[in-house]
């Protein structure tokens, strides 16, 4: 769920609107598909409209970014949607970095960076899998021609 997107919606919001709105942006991020997602959201466009303009604005500019992740299939969402594995990364760079404290230059602290990154990789490619892609390959090459909306990164 785009939960920093929302909270910049609510700023946006009169505070007398707030935990209305709130309940309602709830209800169209989890929607179970983004033909779903749009129709909640049209409805919360009608209906907030004249009453927060600016939230509005904002939540239609970035309707499409906040709910890319219902294209992908189901099984793929609950790991992407959030910044979970990214935070863990930096979170881990951090504690490795408070250990050497003071760094020579800039290419020892990428070093270890990086030295830890490859750790991740080969982890996720050796072990347990993160993800298992195999699925969303298959998915991709069936779903690649109906959208455009899913972008290619590589692979």
């Amino acid at each position: 769920m785009p939960n920093h997107f929302i909270r910049n919606i609510l700023d946006a919001t009169p505070n007398y609107l707030k935990k209305e709105l709130h309940a309602k942006l709830r209800t169209v991020f989890d929607a179970p598909d983004t033909k779903t997602a749009r129709l909640l959201l049209n409805q919360v466009l009608e209906e907030y409209q004249d009453k927060a303009e600016k939230a509005m604005d904002i939540l239609e500019k970035g309707f499409d970014d906040a709910t890319a992740i219902l294209e992908l299939p189901e099984k793929y969402r609950k790991r992407l949607r959030t910044t979970n594995a990214m935070e863990r990364i930096n979170e881990e760079v951090r504690r490795r970095e408070r250990v050497i404290r003071i760094f020579p230059n800039r290419d020892s602290l990428i070093r270890l960076a990086g030295a830890f990154l490859m750790e991740i990789d080969e982890k996720w490619s050796s072990g347990r899998k993160y993800l298992d892609m195999t699925e969303y390959w298959s998915w991709r090459q069936g779903n690649a021609k109906k959208s455009s909306k899913v972008a290619y990164i590589g692979g």
